[in-house]
């Protein structure tokens, strides 16, 4: 039986041995339309009555987190978790939230609390807007926008979960 190998990281790293974002076209063009048209500026200014202006712990900016909901609905990932770890873990994305690599991107958690505390007439509003400007830039040709901001119940025991493709239990996956 073998073991894993746990090596001790290098101590210095130089410019050079850092790792680099793979060219997304898409997350680059979208980040350059959104720039453009001031996208921070408009959802900060439409999400500051749901922000207090001074308690607690850093919030995540309101242009992060609606970039962070977009990433979901493009990539197909339906939970803040997904979102989170994907965030955390492609360099592509953190380019995109504009996260270096030595920040922490948001926990799901954060993800979480920031959609409760900002309505849904704010979100609608949001990606309405953001709808148009994609429009406008041909990077979009959809005619409605949709914002569900349903909370459901999770029956999240160990014995239930199932894989979405092929429907396996954790035991069937496991034993395959």
């Amino acid at each position: 039986m073998g073991t894993r190998k746990v090596e001790q990281a290098s101590l210095f790293l130089t410019v050079e041995d850092l790792p680099v974002a793979p060219k997304l076209p898409v997350f680059e063009k979208l980040n350059e339309v959104l720039n453009k048209a001031g996208f921070d500026e408009y959802v900060e200014g439409i999400c500051r009555p749901f922000y207090a202006e001074t308690m607690g712990r850093r919030s995540l900016p309101p242009g992060v987190y609606f970039r962070i909901l977009l990433l979901g609905y493009l990539l197909g990932i339906d939970s803040k978790r997904g979102i989170a770890l994907q965030a955390h873990d492609s360099l592509s994305i953190r380019k995109f939230l504009c996260y270096g690599l030595q920040e922490s991107t948001p926990d799901h958690s954060t993800i979480s609390k920031t959609r409760q505390r900002i309505s849904p007439e704010a979100h609608e509003e949001v990606f309405t807007w953001l709808l148009g400007q994609l429009r406008e830039s041909g990077l979009a040709k959809g005619e409605k926008v949709a914002v569900d901001a349903t909370t459901l119940g999770a029956n999240a025991a160990f014995k239930t979960l199932q894989r979405k493709d092929s429907k396996a239990s954790y035991k069937e996956f496991v034993k395959a």
